[in-house]
């Protein structure tokens, strides 16, 4: 008869402080930062912001009018993830057609929420 080893393993429970700990750690926040050109017209910007962001159009108009003349504008807050997502958005939405030597879309960059 052959004999065969048991091992015991604890009964190991997480610490339920860690959980909470985890629970409620926010990810770190990061801008979507929208830099001024000449080759967009504050229509394309107040539409831009509509359909990517959700802007509605006195919001949009503000933000343009900020992005103009302070050189660059805030347009969300957010996870870095969706964050470069929105970025990726902004740079793929393409040329004003109101201004002919329009050739792409505008410039937009990611910072840390300090």
């Amino acid at each position: 008869m052959t004999q065969t080893a048991t091992t015991t393993v604890p009964d190991v429970q997480p610490n339920p402080s860690f959980r909470k700990k985890r629970a409620n750690r926010r990810q770190p926040r990061y801008h979507v930062v929208l830099w001024n050109d000449n080759d967009h017209t504050y229509q394309y910007v107040v539409s831009m912001l509509q359909k990517l962001f959700g802007h509605p159009s006195p919001t949009g108009i503000k933000m343009a009018t900020e992005v103009d003349q302070k050189g660059k504008v805030i347009v969300l807050t957010t996870t870095r993830e969706h964050a470069e997502f929105k970025r990726d958005q902004i740079h793929a939405f393409g040329a004003d057609k109101l201004i002919r030597r329009s050739k792409g879309a505008m410039s937009a960059s990611i910072e840390p929420d300090s």
